[in-house]
């Protein structure tokens, strides 16, 4: 509660999103006071990476940064898998051959892809070598 951080703004509704946390084996909602509200992606990313503030990132925006050493992960006991991403689509009794299609392609390149989740092993990892860095 004593850090700046970013929350996010729900496009359509303007809604904020609270952060999901895993506390003690139950999913709590907190709302935090922001040093940063957007609905931009984007900007947070960039917002965290500038270390203006700390912000509760979708595995697949952050990966790369946490690989590449650019951002470090915290609150590892409390991170959640409650957000997911969703793909939305017609009926499926009319569903055309292209829009299956495309489904099929999207759920081959993102479900559980390596490019985009990073393992709970990584996440560590990436923890670890922060503190070692942090400790020289």
């Amino acid at each position: 509660m004593n850090h700046r951080c970013s929350v996010f703004r729900h496009p359509a509704t303007g809604k904020v999103t609270p952060w999901y946390l895993n506390v003690n084996g139950k999913l709590e909602h907190r709302h935090l006071p922001p040093a940063l509200s957007t609905n931009d992606t984007e900007l947070e990313i960039h917002a965290v990476l500038a270390g203006q503030v700390i912000g509760q990132l979708a595995n697949f925006a952050a990966a790369a940064h946490i690989r590449a050493g650019r951002l470090v992960p915290v609150l590892l006991p409390f991170m959640s898998a409650y957000i997911g991403l969703h793909i939305y689509y017609g009926s499926r009794a009319a569903q055309p051959k292209r829009v299956r299609a495309f489904l099929d392609l999207a759920l081959s390149r993102l479900l559980d892809s390596p490019d985009y989740v990073l393992s709970d092993k990584e996440l560590q990892s990436a923890v670890r070598a922060w503190k070692r860095a942090r400790s020289r």
